[in-house]
């Protein structure tokens, strides 16, 4: 199960490039709007309705677990990632692993401003994968951010790319989830 950043929606080329080549190596894939997104079709999550879109993440984990128990990766680009992020911090069964891809470590050029409080609470296998021009946090920042996690992480960068990723990375995640899955 993926789902989009603040700017997006289910249908970003990155979404359906990642859902399209883990589903052509046979895993099930959901792509979903967050709550947000669903009420309005433009713009930015509204303040105050985290809550709201992590429960939809929630709800979507829950019936992919019924299509998949064994096996519910949950993942998001960007805001959705950090979601999935608090979601498996507050309910660590909720999901086997986790896919972020840019997460949002600080806002850009906010390097004091960091979305790190939950990562002590994060019990999940975490795969990271990030670009090297992201303006989001640098390879080096999520690095040390990730050493609070005291789950299973691997962080993947991905050379000359920003915070979009683009399409072509999405073999690069599959390669790096297989390999993550199986360490």
């Amino acid at each position: 199960m993926i789902t989009h950043g603040a700017g997006s929606n289910c249908e970003s080329p990155l979404l359906r490039a990642v859902a399209e080549t883990f589903a052509g190596a046979g895993f099930h894939v959901l792509r979903c709007d967050l709550p947000y997104r669903q009420a309005r079709p433009t713009g930015p999550p509204l303040p105050g309705a985290a809550a709201r879109d992590r429960e939809g993440l929630l709800r979507a984990a829950e019936a992919m677990r019924e299509i998949t128990p064994e096996l519910v990766i949950l993942g998001g680009h960007s805001y959705g990632g950090r979601q999935a992020t608090l979601l498996a911090a507050e309910s660590p069964a909720i999901a086997d692993a986790l896919l972020l891809l840019s997460y949002p470590l600080h806002p850009p050029r906010k390097a004091e401003q960091l979305r790190t409080q939950h990562f002590p609470r994060l019990r999940t296998p975490a795969l990271f994968v990030h670009g090297t021009r992201d303006p989001f946090g640098s390879i080096d920042e999520m690095t040390a951010a990730l050493a609070a996690i005291p789950a299973r992480r691997q962080l993947v960068p991905i050379e000359k790319a920003g915070h979009e990723l683009g399409a072509a990375a999405a073999a690069v995640i599959l390669r790096a989830a297989a390999c993550s899955a199986t360490a």
